[in-house]
């Protein structure tokens, strides 16, 4: 089920409490405001350099940004194919260099950051793991404080599927958990069940 494993650090992801209520214009607002403290081109410069030095609402604000983006790469680009054919057959600096290119592009595309992530653990270059790694869970942070994933009204909100499925890793829900899912005009709420345990994810589709 899952698109990549990666529990080698599960366990060192710290996790925040459920936060406040996500309002998406004013995301949209705040980062092309050049006044705001969330505008896109500062949080991006502290995302890239010193993703540490960013809080949760920061972070908040950079993920769910990423929604009103014109530049945004996707997975069914050939580019990103590439990248991920280059992983597959074992070329780590191919898909490095690769990588570097859409990250340029796409800062923060948890896909590409994960697949750099994980080349960078491949071949032992230990600064570049720890830099992706604080991106990585700076951005899955604020998956994790969009909401307690107890109920669809308080549900985890991603930007996509293959953010899902990254959160869910980190969650380690595996294929031993059922899904079924609800279609809205503005998203789909998939329903993620073991037993007793109950995940609700929303999965956004963008049309503010």
């Amino acid at each position: 089920m899952m698109k990549f494993k990666f529990l080698f650090f599960i366990l060192i992801i710290p996790f925040l409490g459920f936060g406040q209520k996500l309002d998406f214009k004013e995301i949209e607002k705040n980062l092309s405001d050049p006044k705001s403290n969330f505008n896109y081109d500062k949080l991006i410069f502290k995302f890239k350099g010193m993703p540490k030095s960013l809080d949760s609402i920061e972070a908040r604000n950079l993920y769910y940004g990423r929604n009103f983006r014109k530049d945004k790469i996707s997975t069914l680009d050939d580019d990103f194919k590439g990248l991920a054919d280059s992983f597959k057959a074992g070329d780590f600096e191919e898909c490095i260099k690769k990588g570097k290119v859409l990250y340029t592009k796409d800062p923060t595309n948890l896909d590409v950051i994960l697949i750099l992530l994980r080349a960078y653990d491949q071949i032992k270059k230990a600064d570049d793991f720890v830099h992706h790694l604080s991106q990585l869970r700076l951005l899955t942070n604020a998956i994790r404080t969009s909401g307690d994933g107890k109920s669809e009204k308080t549900a985890f909100v991603v930007n996509s599927v293959g953010d899902e499925y990254i959160f869910l890793n980190i969650m380690n829900v595996g294929q031993d958990y059922s899904r079924h899912s609800t279609t809205y005009k503005d998203s789909v709420i998939d329903v993620w069940t073991k037993d007793s345990n109950t995940i609700y994810i929303k999965v956004l589709y963008m049309s503010f």
